[in-house]
């Protein structure tokens, strides 16, 4: 059954994703445990990781004791804003000092492609503790795209992808199976856009089309403009 939380604003939204990483983190490091936090890149994630930055959000997470892994990445140097890498480097983890050795990026800029998704494959052996995905106006997440194969996949746990239908075509993505084995998924969306794509993705029915579905019976973080085509009389 889908889970969802409406907030009235993107700004609330947000608050709540930044203390949602923060309480499941503290939890974890407070048991004694270290915390493994797959993140993604994009407009919607953005303000959430800029609060977890700033320091805002307490209580304060030990970034000594959480490791950094990506959904999905671009062809594209660490270096350049278009890498996802560099956008949660900038917003969350020099200004919150996470440890490089603990950030692990993605290499999709590397010439082959296969064997970097063979490599992160490795690292994603042991199951994520939160995986924080978005949704496309096309239904798609992390690097899973409507009619593609990839949405099938069942063994491997990260793909290249070379036919990307937006920018750029080269990819590295996380497959099914991790979303499956993370023991938490925060889904979230924001905006009139992605409003229809919401609805299907929380509506019962075949993945390939949609793939947000992957994470359906998850938890999703979403503001009123996403949330507008949602049947919320129940």
């Amino acid at each position: 059954m889908a889970n969802f939380h409406v907030f009235e604003s993107f700004e609330v939204l947000s608050d709540a994703v930044a203390m949602a990483i923060v309480s499941l983190a503290v939890d974890a490091v407070g048991y004694g445990r270290g915390f493994r936090l797959g993140l993604l890149g994009g407009r919607t994630p953005a303000a959430a990781y800029r609060i977890l930055g700033s320091g805002h959000a307490h209580p304060v997470v030990d970034w000594s004791r959480v490791s950094i892994l990506f959904a999905d990445e671009r062809v594209a140097p660490p270096t350049e804003p278009e890498s996802n890498y560099w956008e949660v480097r900038k917003l969350l983890l020099e200004p919150a000092g996470v440890p490089p050795a603990n950030v692990h990026r993605m290499k999709a800029d590397e010439q082959d492609l296969e064997a970097a998704a063979r490599d992160y494959d490795a690292r994603l052996i042991e199951a994520l503790d939160l995986l924080v995905l978005g949704v496309g106006e096309d239904g798609h997440t992390a690097s899973l795209f409507p009619g593609s194969p990839t949405v099938k996949e069942r063994v491997r746990r990260v793909l290249a992808v070379f036919d990307s239908p937006k920018p750029s075509p080269r990819r590295l993505t996380i497959a099914p199976r991790v979303i499956a084995e993370a023991r938490q998924v925060l889904v979230l969306a924001s905006g009139s856009g992605k409003a229809q794509a919401v609805a299907e993705a929380l509506k019962e029915g075949d993945a390939l089309q949609v793939p947000a579905r992957l994470a359906r019976e998850r938890l999703w973080y979403l503001d009123e403009a996403a949330a507008a085509k949602l049947d919320r009389s129940h």
